[in-house]
């Protein structure tokens, strides 16, 4: 049975300035290796166009958001989304705004799903990436903390499996979400 310890330490994110590619209409649009555009949140910095959910949820626990992206590890320092379950956990997702390839897409993600309950639990996350080829990673045992961190080198528009059981069986997370602002 695997237990991680509390996160309880700090990462300072910094702001990233960002001057958006034009399209032939004039529109900003992401170019191929374009960086992730931002927005300050109390001291994070989420992707501009992530979920107003994604964006509440940050902005409703700011020292929570920065011990996720403090155990994503350096440079994992710009939100791509965050999903609360209840009183159970929260599940966030993380970029360091680089690409690994050709396509804006390519972008390095990490995720973390939080136990807020307190007690150990059977939990896990799975993380996909945006190609089919790409292997998924997950982490999946008992946690008091968290499961995680995963990474994949090609995240941007993949999908994310959080899962947590209670001690008698019973499921109480068992979710998917993508990744990113993706069509």
């Amino acid at each position: 049975m695997k237990i991680r310890a509390a996160v309880t330490s700090a990462v300072v994110l910094g702001s990233l300035a960002v001057a958006p590619v034009a399209s032939a209409a004039g529109q900003p649009e992401p170019g191929p290796t374009a960086p992730v555009r931002t927005v300050d949140i109390g001291g994070v910095e989420v992707d501009k166009q992530a979920s107003a959910e994604t964006k509440r949820i940050i902005e409703a626990d700011t020292g929570a958001a920065t011990a996720a992206a403090n155990v994503c590890g350096s440079g994992y320092s710009i939100s791509t989304g965050a999903v609360r379950y209840g009183t159970y956990g929260t599940t966030y997702t993380w970029t360091n705004g680089t690409s690994t390839g050709s396509s804006y897409y390519d972008k390095p993600i990490c995720a973390v799903f939080f136990n807020d309950t307190g007690y150990t639990k059977y939990m896990g996350v799975r993380l996909r990436s945006n190609y089919t080829a790409d292997a998924p990673k997950e982490d999946f045992g008992a946690y008091r903390s968290y499961a995680g961190p995963v990474y994949q080198k090609r995240g941007y528009c993949g999908k994310v499996y959080s899962y947590m059981k209670s001690s008698s069986g019973t499921d109480l997370v068992d979710n998917t979400f993508t990744v990113g602002s993706c069509n």
